[in-house]
């Protein structure tokens, strides 16, 4: 497969959390076309387990879909900030707690067909309270599910959004290995 060739790139918005632009890409077969790419800075997604075997979830409203989601915690990496520092943020911000153990699972683009965000995925363990207040959290409420309910919540559509439930399923598949039950 050969890359697409850019011809010419034009910023059309730039705002707080994203820029929008457009490029002019020249395909394979010689054939001009555009690309409308939203650039987002690249996050953190967590999966926090606490010592009950709890998945800490946020019920947050989104105002994109215009109704809340349960979601696993997740974050802006800030310019400078290291990836590992973003889920200890994130996580006190968005649940009240810290990890004293935290272990990079893998990784993933959220919507690659338009979007530059790559998420990291971390889990975080050993959690301890340590609360912190960001300005932008305040309508966000923990949610401790049992492990043994993540599934059915994600076959059901209750967690219905792709970083959690790539996150989440690949966490269940990490679990599995790690437990001998390969196969």
């Amino acid at each position: 497969m050969t890359e697409e060739k850019t011809l010419s790139s034009h910023l059309v918005y730039e705002g707080r959390a994203v820029r929008l632009r457009v490029d002019t890409v020249e395909m394979p077969s010689g054939r001009e076309t555009t690309r409308e790419i939203v650039e987002h800075s690249d996050c953190v997604a967590i999966i926090a387990i606490d010592a009950n075997d709890n998945v800490l979830l946020v019920n947050q409203f989104r105002k994109s879909v215009g109704k809340e989601l349960l979601e696993i915690p997740a974050g802006g990496i800030e310019s400078g900030e290291d990836a590992v520092a973003c889920v200890r943020r994130e996580l006190q911000e968005e649940t009240g707690y810290l990890p004293r153990k935290v272990e990079r699972l893998g990784g993933f683009y959220s919507t690659p067909g338009y979007c530059t965000e790559y998420l990291y995925l971390y889990l975080a363990t050993d959690l301890i309270p340590s609360q912190l207040h960001a300005e932008d959290t305040e309508n966000i409420g923990l949610v401790r599910v049992p492990l043994s309910q993540i599934s059915e919540l994600i076959a059901s559509g209750s967690i219905c959004d792709a970083k959690s439930i790539a996150g989440l399923l690949t966490f269940l598949e990490y679990r599995r290995v790690r437990s001998g039950l390969v196969g």
